[in-house]
């Protein structure tokens, strides 16, 4: 008897190294892989028209995949417990496969879904097959010990060619939206084997003392990763080929921070450490603008926003130096930020950037006291970007600036900027507040609350 399997695609939009795929292909007769267009996702918490934008084109590119191997991408619009269960009844589908995920939302999903169909999770989103086998750890480095422990399963390829049940309606794919960003990476599979080539062929060996250069140094393979364009487990396997420890070390930061939420679902909501939640934030929206839209006049904070707003995308040395800025020296809720960066980030993912923020802001999982997360601005521009690359590109307005004065342009001379064409308070912004004592107005705020 001929068996027919439902594929659900979510946030794993490829064809090479797709467990999910490769199981239902070698396990049934035919295949109907589907994506679910749910409201719920798309105009949920955080919306983002930047990841909108960027699913569309990864939907359009799997669907021209899946047809070049003899199959399609079946879109349907709704909800997933009751699409599914419709299609399989349209296609005579026994059984759905699909990609286990961790956040809260994604397990409520699930769980509706496989109360009416014969569910078969399969690994693909994280590196490791599941995330849950290790204890629950709050600190990364003994997590990253028990998870590489942990077995890892074969990295496979595309499938040659797919059964597809014929006389099936495919659905049609709505219009792709409007992204904010001006110049968003490309998206779909193509484009991340192609940068993973690139990256693996020239910046792989030089990763280790290149990946906080914030004008260069990472893979930027974070979109990718986030929508699933390309396999976490086959990039740590070629990673590791070619001694590439040090670049799989960070994406075992993806697994762990996933490997939080999944034992911490309220950490969506509330600090991890339970006692942060007392702290007393300001309420500023002309500080928030300022931060948001690049304008502080801290050169290396403003050219990491203004890096987010053009390419929905920013170096993750900036994500932490943004970061501190707005909790520590402007001393607004991290939630603000999380916000702002799930808005506009192609790679906004619940379980990273969430604890991404909470780490920053010396609320999470991070084991070092606050006051070791005080960042000077000053100190890690010239640290991040000695050479002035980064600031220069992102802040055309000081780019005849000295270097020696670049990564403090209010210490200018009237004669220095009107020589670099930049007059601080019309130009470019007096820093909208004082480092110094901002830090140690922070410190006390944390102190407060954390008794030490």
């Amino acid at each position: 008897m001929s068996t027919t399997a439902l594929v659900w695609f979510r946030r794993d939009l490829r064809v090479h190294d797709h467990p999910a795929l490769t199981a239902a292909h070698r396990e049934c007769d035919r295949v109907v892989p589907v994506f679910v267009l749910d409201r719920r996702l798309l105009g949920g918490r955080f919306p983002s028209a930047n990841r909108a934008w960027f699913l569309h084109g990864c939907l359009a590119e799997l669907r021209e995949a899946l047809r070049e191997r003899g199959a399609d991408l079946v879109i349907r619009e709704g909800l997933p417990e009751e699409e599914l269960p419709a299609l399989a009844r349209e296609c005579g589908a026994e059984a759905v496969y699909f990609a286990g995920d961790v956040s809260p939302f994604a397990r409520a999903r699930d769980r509706r879904v496989a109360e009416a169909l014969d569910a078969r999770p399969q690994p693909g989103l994280f590196i490791a097959d599941d995330l849950g086998e290790v204890k629950p750890y709050s600190v990364f480095t003994p997590f990253w010990r028990a998870w590489q422990q942990l077995p890892r399963r074969e990295v496979h390829g595309a499938p040659r060619a797919l059964n597809f049940p014929s006389g099936l309606s495919v659905g049609r794919l709505p219009a792709a939206p409007e992204p904010e960003a001006r110049d968003p990476f490309p998206p779909g599979e193509r484009a991340a084997r192609e940068r993973a080539n690139r990256f693996f062929a020239d910046g792989l060996r030089h990763y280790d003392e290149r990946h906080d250069r914030l004008a260069g140094g990472t893979s930027e393979l974070s979109p990718y990763l986030h929508f699933g364009c390309i396999s976490p487990r086959e990039l740590e396997a070629r990673a590791l080929e070619r001694g590439g420890e040090a670049f799989a070390r960070q994406l075992a930061w993806r697994d762990f921070y996933a490997h939080v939420l999944l034992h911490n679902p309220a950490n969506t909501r509330h600090s991890h450490k339970p006692e942060y939640d007392r702290l007393e934030w300001d309420d500023d929206e002309e500080l928030l603008d300022a931060w948001r839209e690049g304008r502080t006049g801290y050169p290396v904070v403003d050219a990491a926003m203004r890096q987010l707003l053009h390419t929905g995308w920013m170096h993750n040395r900036g994500r932490l130096i943004a970061g501190a800025f707005l909790t520590k020296d402007l001393h607004l809720d991290w939630r603000h930020g999380e916000a702002h960066f799930m808005r506009h980030l192609l790679c906004g993912d619940e379980a990273s950037n969430n604890g991404n923020w909470q780490w920053i802001a010396s609320v999470g999982v991070d084991p070092a006291p606050y006051f070791r997360r005080m960042y000077n601005p000053m100190t890690q521009q010239r640290r991040h970007d000695p050479d002035g690359e980064y600031v220069r590109r992102w802040l055309p307005e000081l780019r005849d600036v000295p270097l020696d004065k670049l990564a403090e342009p209010w210490t200018m001379s009237a004669e220095e900027q009107a020589a670099a064409g930049c007059e601080i308070g019309r130009d470019y912004p007096e820093p909208v507040v004082d480092h110094k004592a901002e830090r140690q107005r922070a410190m006390a705020i944390y102190a407060a609350v954390s008794g030490r």
